[in-house]
């Protein structure tokens, strides 16, 4: 028998292709989603609330920093935390998405050099039960990609202790 010319043979092959082709993809979903979890392991950081405060446990990632998704104005994102910026600094390509409302320009000092940026304020500010209002930031065209630096606008109206791996953010309404 002529294999060569069995319709069987060239689907065989037909759905071997299929099935590597379905399995790769399927392995880079995985693995993308692990390096996302690696860099990001905050992704639903939830936490505690008692009559006198409010509180959220986050933790390290791997480059030694706390990244974690939170929300502007609704809109979800991400935060990396930094005690180094004054305001919350807002890349300039997420502004519009954020219903932020650019004001006057001034120059600031980043770790990357000096940069002219937009005044503007934050509605409503969300770190999973933690809640603020009217938050001062910057819209920063120097910033790229899509993290938010979360700065001591934020950070001076909760009380933070870092232990080990974790750094625990507390809020006590007003």
């Amino acid at each position: 028998m002529d294999t060569d010319n069995n319709p069987t043979n060239g689907l065989g092959r037909g759905m071997l292709i299929i099935f590597w082709v379905i399995a790769l993809i399927a392995l880079s979903y995985f693995f993308s989603q692990w390096a996302e979890k690696k860099h990001n392991p905050n992704q639903d950081i939830g936490g505690l609330e008692t009559e006198s405060f409010r509180e959220v446990t986050l933790k390290r990632n791997r480059q030694g920093h706390y990244v974690s998704n939170g929300k502007i104005n609704g809109v979800s994102v991400v935060f990396m935390l930094d005690t180094g910026a004054t305001v919350v600094s807002v890349p300039q390509n997420l502004a519009r998405k954020l219903k932020l409302t650019p004001g006057e320009r001034y120059k600031t000092a980043t770790a990357n050099g000096p940069v002219t940026v937009r005044d503007t304020r934050i509605a409503k500010l969300e770190l999973g039960i933690i809640h603020l209002h009217d938050v001062p930031a910057s819209i920063n065209p120097g910033l790229g990609g899509n993290e938010i630096l979360l700065g001591m606008s934020v950070l001076k109206h909760l009380e933070f202790t870092q232990s080990g791996r974790t750094l625990t953010l507390r809020q006590y309404p007003k």
